[in-house]
């Protein structure tokens, strides 16, 4: 016969307990806002409260893990070794896959920083967490203006064109994507008082992105066109 564990805390038990908690769960809450108020500067769908409640629950679920395994029972990590595979279905739904691309792998692998940050919190491990999250912050910010700085790092932007005739706008683009081995990726086209208008991806680095919009602008066959970053992009 197997006795049921009980989990009954006395109350002083719990005013111990309550001592250390609040600045576990307080610092979890402040390292995961910082990290929140980076991505909800950059409109990601994992903002400051998402950020803020994975942390915070991923701190108190670890403390919680060695609380009721009690003093005796040497498995004191049973619920924080599930916290992973729980922040895995969670990063899945941010993963949005596209005819052509993947997007959201940053915001799903910034999920999973903020709960490992959040676990150190709950073990009391701040230094670590601090440590944790200067990096995850320079990752996000730092290392993406190095990457568009030297000029290598491959990102979409939307092009939009607009001219009389449909049919000179297509040549036109397809001249210039041809010579740059890329293909037409379609995403709008549609007539605006006699103006037509074609919206059109393109993945590429720094240098190409600037050579392939001056073409299309020099083109005869264009009356005016536009490039903007994806709203999407990470």
């Amino acid at each position: 016969m197997y006795s049921t564990p009980s989990y009954s805390f006395s109350q002083i038990d719990q005013v111990l307990l309550s001592s250390g908690t609040a600045t576990r769960l307080l610092m979890a809450s402040a390292m995961g806002g910082v990290i929140g108020l980076e991505r909800e500067w950059r409109h990601k769908a994992s903002g400051l409260r998402t950020n803020m409640l994975i942390c915070l629950g991923c701190a108190f679920f670890t403390l919680l893990s060695a609380v009721l395994a009690g003093d005796t029972n040497p498995d004191k990590g049973r619920v924080a070794s599930n916290i992973v595979q729980g922040i895995g279905f969670l990063g899945a739904g941010l993963i949005l896959h596209t005819r052509n691309r993947v997007l959201g792998l940053t915001s799903a692998a910034s999920v999973f920083a903020v709960a490992s940050i959040g676990m150190a919190c709950g073990a009391g491990l701040y230094v670590e967490a601090v440590l944790a999250t200067v990096i995850v912050m320079i990752s996000l910010q730092f290392v993406g203006l190095l990457e568009a700085k030297l000029g290598w790092k491959h990102y979409p932007l939307l092009y939009e064109v607009r001219g009389k005739d449909q049919g000179k706008i297509y040549r036109a683009v397809l001249s210039v994507l041809d010579r740059f081995e890329l293909r037409l990726n379609v995403v709008d086209k549609d007539s605006v008082a006699g103006l037509e208008r074609l919206t059109f991806l393109v993945t590429t680095d720094r240098r190409n992105h600037a050579v392939l919009l001056g073409e299309l602008k020099q083109s005869d066959q264009t009356d005016e066109v536009i490039a903007f970053r994806d709203e999407e992009e990470e």
